[in-house]
């Protein structure tokens, strides 16, 4: 039995429409714009923290000469796999890394699972260059991430974009086989979409294999002639990635996607101590520096210019007081410890923080209205509107506050609770003489405290 024509036409029509559906890929919608205040909520936990610890981590540390050695001293594949050869960390034990971190007032940290090197630190299905192929043949992050969350630190993830090892990875102006002519030629040819494909799945690995990541760190774009920018990482598509997988996750800015609102979640200044509150566009926005101890991001046994602890905790203190977190880095040695100058010096800060915590959780930059005093730092909490002023220089038993006048309603040192005492300088000789706003005068004990920065917390009114 013929079917009437138009029947036929019409079944003809579906049939090429399945087919049309059936043959086009199918293209995930993009996920909805984030409003400031989401964005705030899901950032909250970070901007509270303030305080994290970075691990660099790698085959970079049986060298012990930097972690960019391979690049430094252009050393070839077939030299450098003498340390993967080799690599067999055997005191490694993560719980020991975090206990020292929690102790330091650490409340996150950041492991290289990658490093430019291109050794991974977990069992990647995708490649042989891998802690578990080296003669220690374990997993190393599943382990520490276990520690770290027992100790109530969140987790982050350190990626290298960059991969001297990966056979895709084309030679550019940062690789370390980058004036070897002979070397230029033969990779010529190499597919930077082949290894983008490999950074696609290994980030999977990364964001589906360990539970929630709180935050991770991609690094880095140098676009221009002989660089990689956002064309070539296909930036848009790892950070579609990344918010797929990890919606809450807390996304850094290297992706060379500043010009993109929902590109990146906060700047990151590294080695250097911004002037200001970091913005963009004349706006205020979350901002994190990285500093090492020393001059080295992994271990490096003969480097000598270690910051003192009085300066790390200053540095912490001045991060925070411009609005912004700080992310001091830790590079174990190739036995998998934390070698005794970092320990030192994590201890030293632990036990600042243990009685000064309070004036760095949760703080932030004090309001404009309240001036910094000289050899002085302020931080602010919002919440309990608490102002701790960090005094870097001890006095001869008076300190003045410009612009405090009728704004406090007690002082005390942080330290152990004693109360500070102060006055009002309405109309005293030295508002007349040096042109100081009106304010109050705290009494100080003339002898400093026993501390690395004596702080005086404020209660305002």
């Amino acid at each position: 039995m013929e079917l009437p024509s138009h029947l036929s036409t019409l079944l003809l029509v579906i049939a090429i429409a399945i087919a049309v559906y059936a043959s086009t890929p199918c293209v995930a919608a993009e996920p909805p714009k984030e409003s400031p205040k989401l964005r705030e909520d899901r950032m909250q936990w970070w901007l509270d923290a303030r305080f994290g610890m970075f691990i660099h981590w790698g085959t970079y540390a049986m060298a012990a000469r930097h972690e960019w050695v391979k690049n430094y001293e252009r050393i070839p594949d077939d030299v450098y796999r003498k340390y993967f050869e080799r690599f067999d960390p055997d005191l490694y034990d993560p719980k020991e890394w975090a206990r020292a971190a929690k102790r330091a007032g650490m409340r996150y940290f950041v492991i290289t699972t990658k490093h430019h090197e291109g050794f991974c630190l977990w069992d990647s299905k995708f490649t042989d260059y891998k802690a578990t192929k080296t003669p220690y043949g374990r997993d190393l992050i599943a382990p520490m991430v276990e520690a770290f969350r027992a100790e109530g630190l969140r987790v982050g993830f350190y990626y290298s974009l960059l991969d001297w090892h990966h056979p895709d990875y084309p030679v550019d102006r940062c690789h370390p086989m980058r004036d070897n002519k002979e070397f230029r030629e033969k990779a010529k040819n190499r597919d930077i979409r082949k290894y983008v494909d490999y950074m696609e799945n290994q980030l999977r690995e990364l964001l589906t294999g360990f539970g929630p990541i709180d935050c991770l760190f991609l690094d880095f774009s140098f676009p221009g002639p002989d660089g990689k920018g956002r064309s070539d990482w296909q930036s848009e598509r790892l950070l579609k990635l990344i918010r797929e997988l990890q919606p809450n996750c807390v996304v850094n800015d290297r992706l060379d996607l500043l010009d993109r609102p929902d590109g990146w979640d906060f700047r990151t200044p590294e080695q250097f101590m911004p002037r200001a509150w970091v913005s963009m566009d004349g706006q205020r926005v979350p901002w994190e520096t990285c500093q090492t101890f020393s001059g080295s991001w992994g271990y490096h046994r003969d480097e000598a210019t270690w910051k003192s602890p009085q300066q790390l905790v200053v540095m912490l203190i001045e991060t925070v007081s411009k609005g912004g977190n700080l992310l001091l880095n830790v590079g174990p040695t190739a036995r998998g410890t934390f070698d005794d100058r970092a320990l030192e010096r994590l201890c030293a800060i632990g036990d600042w923080m243990h009685l000064h915590s309070r004036a760095i959780y949760g703080c932030t930059q004090a309001p404009d209205e309240f001036r910094k005093p000289d050899n002085c730092l302020l931080t602010y909490n919002p919440k309990t509107r608490r102002l701790y002023v960090h005094v870097l220089v001890w006095p001869m038993g008076k300190l003045h506050l410009d612009g405090f006048a009728d704004r406090v309603a007690y002082a005390q040192l942080l330290n152990d609770a004693s109360e500070v005492k102060f006055s009002s300088q309405k109309g005293a000789w030295m508002a007349e003489q040096q042109g100081t706003q009106e304010g109050i005068t705290l009494d100080l004990p003339m002898v400093k405290p026993n501390v690395l920065v004596p702080v005086v917390e404020l209660f305002l009114k």
